[in-house]
């Protein structure tokens, strides 16, 4: 059943998009260095969360560019897993964010999240993120945000958020591994299956964080951990076999090297799983 299992994960219409490198990532069979191809893909995956999250009423049409994308100030930087449909077209994706340690909370997409604004509870998830922060060092990890969630609406009853998942862990533990956090909706299930795979609350004070209603997204969210070491064992085969299939996925990189990156604008902060 597990092997059964395995070989419908659809590894085979997946891809990977890296941020920009100062070198070809170590440990993918095939890396393409096309700019071109990387911004088309990119901006289809953008299309597809701006038109997924305003369907759900999560966004409104100012959030969208003039062609219907969803931007996200971390886009450009972020290793990007698409999921693609028969027709080679992007029908799901989530973005992985790596943080550098000498960043500030402040600059941290999660510091825009609506409970870090709350008088009671900010500076309690600031404590809990920092936490987590201190800890990757520790354990010579990284710390990364997860966001950029969407599925269309056909592929969310054929396990496409499970594969993603998976994947997604796969990915943490093939880069070297890493604690991750993001924000959550109830909507659709999306914390609940997150919750199901080994995500987890923050806590500060010994108390865990609490539920919060953002009024972007107009819905009740939460905030998650992760740890790549620790998903749920019911799943640690499935991780495994996704890592060792990652680095057969097809990689295509901007090609634009490290010093090169711009900080661009705060823009909108999608993050929640649809």
């Amino acid at each position: 059943m597990m092997r059964s299992a395995l070989r419908n994960l659809g590894h085979d219409q997946m891809i990977l998009l890296a941020p920009p490198l100062a070198k070809p990532p170590a440990g993918f069979d095939s890396v393409q260095m096309d700019s071109l191809r990387h911004g088309c893909l990119l901006a289809e995956a953008q299309r597809l969360r701006g038109d997924v999250y305003l369907r759900d009423g999560a966004i409104g049409p100012h959030n969208l560019s003039a062609d219907g994308r969803l931007v996200h100030n971390q886009d450009e930087r972020s290793w990007q897993l698409l999921v693609l449909n028969s027709e080679g077209k992007v029908s799901g994706c989530a973005r992985y964010s790596p943080q550098e340690h000498y960043l500030q909370f402040s600059q941290l997409g999660i510091a825009r999240s609506a409970l870090a604004s709350s008088r009671n509870w900010g500076h309690r998830l600031q404590q809990a993120v920092e936490a987590k922060r201190a800890e990757a060092r520790k354990r010579g990890f990284g710390y990364a945000e997860l966001g950029g969630w969407a599925l269309q609406e056909e592929s969310r009853h054929r396990g496409a958020a499970f594969r993603i998942s998976v994947n997604i862990y796969g990915l943490m533990k093939m880069l070297g591994g890493a604690l991750a956090t993001t924000t959550a909706t109830f909507r659709h299930r999306s914390s609940a299956i997150l919750r199901k795979m080994g995500g987890y609350g923050l806590f500060s004070g010994g108390e865990e964080l609490p539920s919060y209603y953002d009024p972007q997204y107009e819905c009740e969210m939460e905030i998650l951990g992760f740890d790549s070491d620790k998903p749920n064992p019911k799943y640690s085969t499935w991780i495994h076999e996704c890592q060792r299939r990652l680095k057969h996925l097809t990689v295509v990189c901007s090609g634009l090297p490290c010093q090169d990156w711009r900080t661009p604008e705060p823009e909108y902060q999608g993050g929640s799983l649809n």
